[in-house]
Formats: structure tokens, sequence, C-alpha cells
């Protein structure tokens, strides 16, 4: 059992993103095309090879998609809307692991982030405070990964 407090505003927090992530993953695939955000969650099944990417696509984007989906509402199940003990087993656990692992994905791409991107000296701008969730996520999953393999859940 992996157990965390969440205060209302990360609570929160994790809700709108979760908002937002649902609204792509349920986007017509035909509407969402070229979006960089969804080109990094679903990502080509091959890359030098435009056709054979597509046929990959084709084959895969509807089980991802819904796989995803499941681990949000996995998510969006176990998060205390006002903040609040969260209480987890393994597959939930590991819902989480996936789902933040997608938010940061998400929110990383929107906001350009690299291997030299530094935590911001401002977070109440907006970059800053967009980039300060970022890291924060980034510290949740970090969390997430060490209580399971401490937990002897880390591999299966």
């Amino acid at each position: 059992m992996v157990v965390a407090r969440l205060v209302d505003a990360e609570a929160s927090i994790v809700g709108l993103l979760l908002d937002q992530l649902e609204q792509l993953l349920a986007a017509d695939p035909a509407d969402s095309g070229g979006d960089p955000v969804v080109e990094r969650l679903l990502p080509p099944g091959h890359a030098s090879d435009p056709e054979l990417a597509a046929d990959y696509r084709d084959l895969t984007e509807a089980a991802l998609r819904s796989g995803k989906a499941d681990d949000l509402a996995i998510v969006r199940a176990t998060l205390p809307p006002e903040g609040g003990e969260v209480r987890l087993d393994d597959d939930q656990a590991r819902a989480w692991l996936r789902t933040t692992n997608d938010l940061r994905l998400a929110l990383g791409t929107r906001l350009g982030v690299t291997a030299d991107t530094e935590p911001p000296e401002d977070p109440t701008e907006e970059e800053g405070s967009q980039l300060a969730v970022y890291y924060w996520l980034t510290a949740v999953q970090g969390s997430l990964v060490d209580a399971l393999v401490a937990g002897g859940g880390g591999r299966r």
C-alpha cells in the first residue's frame, strides 16, 4: 500500500491536468493530428518509414488511448478532490505512475522542457508556475517509484 497526502491545491492541480489530458485522449484522432503533445504521448512506431508508422498507429492507437484513459480513471477515482490522504494498492500506484508520466510529457512538451531546463526562478509568473508544476510532478513520480521499489512492487 502506498499512502500520500495531497493538500487541496495539489489535488486541484492534478484534477485540472487530468481534465486536460482526458480531453486530449478523447479527441478525434483526425482533429488532434499534428498536436505535438499527442505525438509525444502516442509516438510513431517507426521514425524513418512514414507508411510503416501509419500502419502501426492504425493498429495501436485505439488501445493506447484506451489504456491511458483507464489509468486516468483510476487516478481520478483515487484522487481526493479537496485534498487529503491517497491510499493506493500496487496496481493503482502503477496507474498513477503512468499517468503522472503522461502529465509530465504533456506539460513538458507544451513548455518546451529540455534536459537543460532549470526550475523556475520566479514561480509566481505564469510560465514559472507551470514549470513549477512540471517539477512537482517529477517529484511525485519519483516518490511513487521509490515507494513501489521499497515495497517490492517495483518489478513484475
